[in-house]
């Protein structure tokens, strides 16, 4: 009888009233003890409020039902399909849509609606491909950041060939753990583009200069993401270059003389189709006709053989790169010798025009990092200072006093062990170990404070010659 008289009176109510009500008959469908018949009612008359004129109505309809799984099912889909103010809670909350529900929606409905359904927990991959394959930017966005999505590294790759254009999804995704290297290198690839375009629009270069810084950036950050990866990553990476036409000579030989010899080798194995191990065979072997037949095969240009065969045999004396850092620039010393050889053999012009740019690039990033760690050294030299100053009898004296390893804490060994370090770091272990912690606080070496891991400097020495701090 009530939901009788609702019904009657709901027609000619103004439009506010109407939501309100339609709020508490939805929780009442929810939560209250309804008779069978009550309850049949009630969803008819919900039903029929579907079809209101007003929005507001539907709005409270989708704001009570979005969370429940026990709303009825149907009204949940009609409110799914309806305009975005009132669909996007039930996109967002609702445990009733399934897989396939919310794939359609998403080819059908707009940015809105599809940034709600990329927010949603737990979002199942057929729905993260579809909204990577025709969603907006803003809902791959919106989707990127939802860290309950399963996102599949194909729908990633997806993103970024539509996407990666723009600077908000390039930044969300290199911030990703799980993002593969080949993924990294598209997307520096896509901000090269733009960068190049970008400055050729303003008149700032030439398309030609444009196009040659943007490939020489390209080719420094693709031997940087190298130096990162390994093994099956190493492969899919390489593939990759090789997909997008970016596995060339210029690129193979950057690495070789960065120290990169994996990328090398990986490079030589996708280009001419031999095992990893004979490869790595033929160029151990040290000899220039396996070595000549090899990147033969691999359809290198026979005008960089030389430069090759000389980049290994520097390498060999030098020795390559033994860590990430190491791999990721070109070294001067390798380049520099290489190119000596190659001007001395006379070697084509264009290699040695290659050559030459590696050259000044190699010195350009050696006077960088020396600059860096002069900055480095200088920003200690305050806190040097600091160190040199204390008072030793007086520290002594109140470690012998202290009752307590709060107390002890207090008297700035963290300091000195921080300056220790950050020397340790830029100049590796110190020579002189004439003055350590335990030369210059005895009490606290009696008390066995150096037995505790929290509280360990090491070997800590002030050389007052030079002013620095020796670890």
């Amino acid at each position: 009888m009530i939901i009788r008289q609702f019904i009657n009176w709901v027609r000619t109510a103004p439009a506010g009233e109407r939501a309100e009500a339609t709020r508490a008959l939805c929780r009442a469908w929810l939560i209250s003890d309804l008779t069978d018949d009550d309850r049949m009612a009630a969803e008819g008359a919900m039903l029929m409020l579907l079809d209101d004129a007003s929005p507001l109505v539907r709005e409270a309809m989708a704001q009570v039902f979005a969370g429940e799984a026990s709303a009825p099912r149907a009204i949940v889909a009609s409110l799914a399909s309806d305009q975005p103010s009132v669909a996007m809670p039930v996109l967002e909350f609702s445990p009733l849509l399934m897989d396939a529900d919310l794939v359609d929606l998403v080819a059908t409905g707009t940015c809105e609606t599809q940034r709600a359904i990329a927010r949603r927990f737990e979002l199942p991959s057929p729905v993260c491909a579809a909204i990577a394959e025709v969603g907006s930017a803003a809902a791959a966005l919106e989707l990127i950041e939802n860290p309950d999505a399963d996102l599949a590294s194909f729908s990633i790759d997806r993103i970024v060939e539509r996407h990666g254009h723009l600077a908000a999804i390039r930044e969300v995704l290199l911030q990703r753990e799980d993002l593969s290297a080949s993924t990294r290198h598209a997307l520096v690839s896509r901000l090269s583009d733009t960068l190049a375009r970008f400055v050729t629009s303003r008149d700032w270069m030439s398309p030609t200069q444009a196009a040659r810084t943007a490939e020489d950036a390209l080719a420094r950050s693709t031997v940087n993401i190298a130096a990162s990866s390994q093994g099956e990553e190493m492969t899919r990476l390489v593939r990759h270059l090789r997909a997008n036409g970016q596995l060339n000579a210029g690129l193979i030989l950057r690495a070789l003389l960065s120290g990169n010899q994996d990328l090398f080798e990986y490079a030589l194995v996708e280009l001419s189709g031999l095992p990893r191990e004979r490869v790595a065979a033929l160029v151990y072997d040290r000899g220039a006709a396996s070595l000549h037949a090899l990147l033969g095969k691999a359809g290198l240009p026979e005008s960089t053989f030389l430069a090759f065969r000389a980049a290994l045999e520097t390498g060999h004396d030098l020795g390559f790169a033994g860590a990430v850092a190491g791999a990721a620039h070109l070294r001067r010393q390798m380049v520099e010798r290489v190119l000596t050889r190659c001007e001395n053999e006379s070697a084509a012009e264009p290699l040695l025009i290659m050559l030459r740019r590696f050259a000044i690039e190699a010195a350009r990033e050696e006077a960088r990092v020396f600059c860096d760690e002069l900055a480095a050294e200088f920003d200690l030299l305050p806190r040097v200072a600091e160190i040199l100053s204390l008072d030793y009898a007086e520290i002594n004296a109140q470690y012998e006093a202290a009752e307590s390893s709060a107390a002890v804490d207090d008297l700035g060994f963290d300091l000195e062990a921080a300056i220790a370090e950050a020397y340790r770091l830029q100049h590796g272990p110190a020579d002189n170990d004439d003055f350590t912690l335990e030369d210059r606080f005895p009490a606290c070496a009696d008390a066995g404070a150096y037995d505790e891991p929290a509280r360990d400097p090491v070997i800590f020495a002030l050389d007052r010659r030079d002013r620095r701090v020796a670890a």
